[in-house]
């Protein structure tokens, strides 16, 4: 997949030319593009107008002018919709799910939609349409002409920000990751055990942080 670089003159170039579009897509989180502030890596932030996240790999797309363009994730440090801030982990938009704990330690997500399930939906549906993305994305969404929104799976992955690493959620990983701390490994086994935890479930997930952090 060929990526636009995310550069100034891309910015201003759309801030001049694109219009706002009502737009009910399911490939994107918001039904309509809307402002956001990136932070780049070297520093630098810009203020788009029109914005939103692509739920297929949770990058950051924007309008030029008639076409949906992809950002090179590799360039964005963080972004800010008028609802909610971004990080870049893994090339992917990740917010953090609840507060911070000791150490700094913290919990983020990110949403992907079920593939699968899209693809079933759009071929049961008689209205599809290619969105125009040119080269940069090929990718099939449905204009459903109205006020309402399919229904259709999220899968959430999620990371923790845990003693200064990143680390992506799974059981092994983060069991490898555990300080060499008979209470924090026992108290681990303890969590995971419980019939009501989940490994997709941010209330458990939080749960579990709080008690592998070691107390200050």
């Amino acid at each position: 997949m060929k990526k636009t670089l995310l550069t100034i003159a891309m910015m201003a170039m759309a801030a001049l030319t694109a219009t706002a579009q009502k737009r009910t897509t399911r490939a994107t989180l918001y039904k309509e593009f809307k402002p956001s502030t990136i932070l780049l890596n070297d520093g630098r932030v810009i203020k788009q107008p029109l914005t939103n996240v692509f739920l297929k790999n949770s990058s950051l797309v924007y309008l030029k002018g008639t076409y949906t363009m992809e950002a090179n994730m590799d360039n964005i440090k963080a972004v800010t919709f008028d609802d909610r801030s971004y990080i870049v982990i893994d090339n992917q938009l990740a917010y953090q799910v609840g507060d911070s704990v000791d150490n700094g330690n913290a919990l983020y997500r990110v949403d992907l939609f079920d593939m699968d399930s899209y693809q079933a939906q759009l071929r049961n549906n008689v209205n599809v349409s290619n969105l125009d993305l040119g080269e940069m994305i090929g990718v099939t969404t449905v204009d459903l002409n109205n006020e309402e929104d399919y229904k259709f799976p999220i899968i959430p992955i999620y990371y923790m920000q845990y003693n200064g690493e990143m680390v992506k959620v799974h059981e092994r990983e983060l069991w490898r990751r555990l300080p060499k701390d008979k209470d924090l490994r026992r108290m681990f086994k303890t969590v995971i055990g419980e019939n009501s935890f989940s490994w997709t479930n941010d209330s458990s997930l939080l749960v579990l942080l709080k008690a592998i952090t070691p107390r200050q």
